[in-house]
C-alpha cells in the first residue's frame, strides 16, 4: 500500500482531471460561472478530497471504503456535469472531449480499488 495517498494513482489523476476541468469551467459564460461552472468545480474537487478524507481514515476500513464510495460518486456526479456542458456549450468543449473518457476511466479505477481494500485491507 502506498506510504501517501499522493502516491495512489486515482488521488494523483483526480488532481490532473480536476485543475484541467477547474481552467475549462472559467472559460464559461459569465452567467454559468456561479451555476453549472461552481457545480462542476465543487463536484471535481470532492473526488480528490474524499480520496484524501479516506486516505487519513485507512485505519478504519469502512470509513475509509465509504469515503471512497463518495470520491466515485462525486466522480459519477462530475460526469454528469461534463455531460451537461457538451450539450449545452460544445463549442467551448470541444477540445475537452476527452475528459469524458477520463472521467470513465477514473471512475472505473476508484471502483476497482474500492473492491481492493474490501478484499485486502486489514484493521
Amino acid at each position: 500500500m502506498a506510504d501517501s495517498y499522493n502516491q495512489l494513482e486515482i488521488f494523483q489523476k483526480s488532481m490532473d482531471l480536476f485543475y484541467t476541468t477547474h481552467r475549462l469551467s472559467h472559460t464559461l459564460p459569465k452567467h454559468e460561472l456561479y451555476e453549472l461552472g461552481s457545480q462542476i468545480r465543487r463536484s471535481c474537487d470532492g473526488i480528490n478530497s474524499n480520496i484524501v478524507e479516506g486516505y487519513g481514515r485507512k485505519r478504519y476500513k469502512a470509513d475509509f471504503i465509504k469515503f471512497l464510495v463518495y470520491a466515485h460518486s462525486s466522480c459519477d456526479e462530475t460526469k454528469n456535469h461534463f455531460k451537461k456542458l457538451t450539450v449545452l456549450y460544445p463549442e467551448l468543449v470541444k477540445d475537452h472531449l476527452y475528459l469524458k473518457e477520463e472521467f470513465s476511466n477514473l471512475s472505473a479505477k476508484i471502483y476497482n480499488f474500492i473492491k481492493y481494500v474490501e478484499n485486502n485491507w486489514k484493521t
